[in-house]
């Protein structure tokens, strides 16, 4: 059987295997070469090292002649990683792109700043790359570094090497080859040191350092590292009534930016419980008492959370709970010695165990040893485990909520003077002054001053008679124009059901009484529904009575539940998406308990049933036809397995759209074909043409994943235009909003505020080798907005950046849920309800009979 070709980082230790066996069957004594490891991240460059790796192992009989004959073996080994050394180099230059830029010029400009800070690098200082080699070969890295440390004397004061084959300095010590002569410490062992200059790096391939360089200062500033970010446990917030701490702390990143190198910073909060989880256990205990259902309530509480380990700042993610060890079991030692876990934590923390019979808490953890991933099992004392995090029950709780965002809602001039203050103490510290300057760095005095601008307002039309005389234009609230007009697509109800049970038979008299008069205002006509009561609210009798009284002709079927319950939720939407498609609607009976909003929350109900039958409620100005968006999104579920969500209009107000959920493994997907070419062919059987541009907005898509994006997401859109043989341009937009950029309006001299509805920045902060833009389409009226990233990985139509902006900020118009500006344009959202609903509830792709309609609201 053949044996599976390695790629990534193990096609280069292959390599590397292969030319120290060469080495070691020759036997010569001559020093082989060693071959430079790859740059990460780099695809093109794990390419070329593959296809010459291919090329060596097919010119095999060449290789077994060259171990045959032990005076040529060595030198021929020697060029073939000479001439290895230089492709990589090469190649790794080439790889670089082109600057881009995706800069607009509609809008009103404003004075505008952002967390990012310039970061200065002195004129002849950077990142300089020299190879270091040694005569005879030193494996002990440890040695390599003090022979490395030897050679260059005070001139390596600062420098970069980890006691690998390449070392970094901030300046260029000398253009060529020099060797220096050494002696290995604690022997008088002679070794020849031969440091070779090859290139100053590229910024943006020093940005892993600056980050180091970074981490360094947070230590140096006193911050604790948790999880990713830094914070300061010696300015902790207490919340004493709910058992919780609030840390302050700093998201730090260093990136290449439009404007140049620059240093993010924005502040973070981690919240954290009192509690242990040796605590949570023994409340569990108080309250079911018995063996069997306490162990599974602790491991319904404790699995999937994240816990922290205060005696190394360290977060875990809790994967099971192990009721057969505790501290007193023996485990082996990374020394080789057995001891139990009472005894290591004295001897390595000195911190004693009270109680020695407790379970131990289990996480999975992943390394990467040799370029191969490995999994380790850690085993955590619970009593030394805090919890990390809000419960879903905290989170519901609004008084929680309120005592906790009074630390954490952090208006725009407390983050601005937050990162003032960070910048005086990196300017008091003399270490961490040191530091930068020992790389030629210098931060700037204040942040990045930006162009922005805001653009205009869009005005929401309405139904009805006289319909352009009934907008509203004011701002990105129409809560109270929505309710005051038509809508502009109503939809007719004659026939439908409500079911409820004996208790909730009060609220369910008003709700049909009510949403039968409020239906004249919405510009409908709903009649009287067929009411079916139940004996009960058990899951079994709500899907028998489905079974028994959905008709053919049924439009749709309204629940009102006395609970908030999963299971029954999930089988009422199983069996109306599923086994009897129609339009249906879960209604908690606590809502209708509120006499004074009862009207507003029924009216919000009426417009939702609406969209679910295919209706709209409002529409903005779209200047252009025959253009399509699609929004994508995944729900991430249990198993690795994942659903994705694709929505896709079908009219040119982009008020309706053509779903479909598709299950898949990843973030990734390649199930995209059929979906696609579905929403084509019903845009042409309802607009009598194909689209002529197809915009899709790609949501949940990090960094990492970009390029991974454009070869496997984007490449099937494009093969099914060629495979119908469509004239149809593809535009593929990433949209993220878990980012840390935050940008701020100036007012006067250094106050800050936040920046009205439809700012655009696109310049300035923006990735330097990307097409990409900065939206603000919300207006918030405490804390700090958050601006959505858009990213354009690939354009055919080469949309104008206006027209883009433009039709990114009007989607933000269109979510049928919520009467106001949203984070990300409708498509997506559309797109991640859909997905969750079949993900986490129906669990089976829905009928095809409700893919035109919206009935995931």
């Amino acid at each position: 059987m053949d044996r599976p070709v390695p790629k990534g980082r193990g096609a280069l230790l292959d390599m590397l295997k292969k030319h120290k066996e060469a080495k070691v069957g020759v036997g010569s004594g001559e020093p082989a070469e060693e071959l430079p490891p790859k740059s990460r991240g780099r695809a093109a460059l794990l390419q070329k090292i593959q296809e010459m790796k291919e090329k060596k192992v097919g010119a095999g009989d060449e290789a077994k002649s060259q171990v045959a004959k032990p005076g040529t073996s060595s030198a021929s080994t020697s060029r073939d990683v000479e001439r290895l050394s230089t492709a990589v180099s090469e190649l790794s230059i080439a790889t670089s792109t082109e600057p881009m830029s995706f800069k607009g010029a509609m809008g009103t400009p404003i004075r505008a700043t952002a967390n990012y800070i310039f970061l200065k690098v002195e004129k002849d200082r950077g990142v300089f790359e020299y190879e270091v080699r040694f005569q005879p070969e030193i494996d002990a890295k440890s040695y390599r570094k003090k022979l490395v440390a030897q050679a260059l004397g005070e001139q390596g004061a600062t420098r970069a090497y980890d006691g690998d084959v390449f070392l970094y300095l901030p300046f260029q010590v000398f253009t060529d080859r020099q060797e220096f002569e050494g002696v290995i410490p604690h022997t008088s062992d002679r070794v020849t040191t031969i440091i070779i200059y090859k290139r100053k790096r590229k910024m943006g391939e020093c940005l892993h350092l600056y980050n180091v360089l970074f981490k360094r200062i947070m230590h140096i500033l006193l911050y604790k590292r948790i999880g990713r970010n830094y914070f300061s446990p010696d300015h902790k917030q207490i919340v004493p009534q709910h058992k919780l701490e609030v840390l302050p702390g700093f998201v730090v990143h260093v990136d290449e930016m439009e404007g140049g190198l620059m240093l993010c910073l924005d502040t973070q909060h981690k919240v954290i419980r009192s509690q242990t989880v040796y605590e949570l256990m023994g409340e569990i205990h108080s309250a079911v008492g018995g063996d069997r259902s306490y162990k599974g309530k602790v491991r319904d509480n404790v699995v999937g959370s994240c816990v922290l380990t205060k005696y190394n700042n360290k977060t875990y993610t809790v994967d099971d709970v192990d009721f057969d060890t505790c501290p007193r079991s023996v485990f082996h030692a990374s020394d080789g010695s057995d001891k139990t876990f009472i005894d290591y934590y004295k001897q390595h923390h000195n911190i004693t165990i009270h109680d020695p019979d407790q379970p131990m808490l289990v996480t999975k953890v992943t390394k990467r040893v040799n370029g191969e991933k490995q999994e380790r099992i850690i085993r955590l004392i619970p009593e030394l485990s805090y919890l990390t995090g809000l419960t879903d029950a905290m989170r519901s709780d609004f008084k929680v909520m309120k005592d906790v965002a009074a630390f954490t809602r952090v208006t725009p001039g407390q983050r601005s003077l937050a990162l003032r203050t960070y910048l005086e103490r990196v300017k008091q510290s003399e270490e961490a002054q040191n530091v930068l300057a020992g790389w030629g760095l210098t931060l700037a005095n204040g942040t990045a001053d930006l162009d922005a601008r805001v653009l205009p307002q869009e005005a929401i039309y309405f139904g009805g008679p006289h319909a352009e005389e009934r907008k509203y234009v004011g701002g990105s609230d129409w809560n109270k124009a929505v309710s005051d007009n038509n809508l502009t697509g109503p939809i007719d109800i004659h026939t439908w059901q409500l079911y409820y049970t004996r208790r909730d038979q009060k609220h369910a008299a008003n709700f049909a009484e009510t949403i039968v008069r409020l239906g004249r205002g919405m510009g409908c006509i709903i009649k009287n529904p067929q009411h079916v009561m139940l004996d009960d609210d058990r899951t079994d009798t709500y899907m028998t009575a489905i079974r028994t009284n959905v008709t053919s002709d049924l439009q749709v079927a309204v629940f009102i539940c006395p609970t908030i319950r999963a299971d029954r939720y999930s089988i009422i939407k199983k069996m109306c998406c599923v086994n009897h498609p129609l339009a249906s609607q879960v209604i908690l009976s606590k809502t209708l308990s509120n006499q004074n909003k009862v009207r507003t929350i029924i009216h919000k109900i009426g417009m939702q049933i609406t969209c679910k039958l295919g209706g709209t409620l409002w529409c903005v100005k779209i200047p252009v036809s025959g253009w399509m968006v699609c929004g994508i999104d995944v729900y991430h579920g249990a198993n690795k397995q994942s659903v994705c969500g694709l929505v896709s209009s079908i009219n040119d107000s982009l008020t309706k759209y053509y779903s479909e959920a598709m299950f898949q493994d990843g973030e990734i997907g390649d199930f995209y074909k059929v979906a696609f070419r579905k929403s084509l062919m019903l845009h042409k059987e309802r607009r009598g043409s194909f689209p002529q541009k197809v915009i899709v907005f790609r949501d949940g898509v990090g960094d990492g994943q970009l390029d991974h994006c454009r070869r496997y997401e984007v490449t099937q859109f494009t093969d099914v235009i060629k495979e119908l043989n469509i004239d149809t341009t593809i535009t593929y937009v990433v949209v993220q909003k878990r980012i840390n950029t935050r940008i701020f309006k100036m007012v006067g001299n250094n106050d800050c505020d936040n920046p009205p509805s439809g700012t655009v920045v696109d310049s300035i902060v923006t990735r330097r080798y990307l097409a990409d833009f900065y939206l603000v389409p919300q207006s918030v009226r405490q804390g700090t907005v958050n601006p959505t990233h858009y990213i354009i990985v690939h354009d055919d139509a080469n949309i104008k950046p206006d027209h883009l902006q433009r039709l990114a900020y009007k989607l933000c118009h269109l979510y049928y849920n919520w009467s106001g500006t949203i984070r990300v344009p409708a498509p997506c959202l559309y797109a991640h309800k859909l997905a969750a609903l079949v993900g986490q509830y129906i669990k089976k792709i829905p009928a095809g009979e409700l893919n035109d309609k919206l009935y995931y609201l």
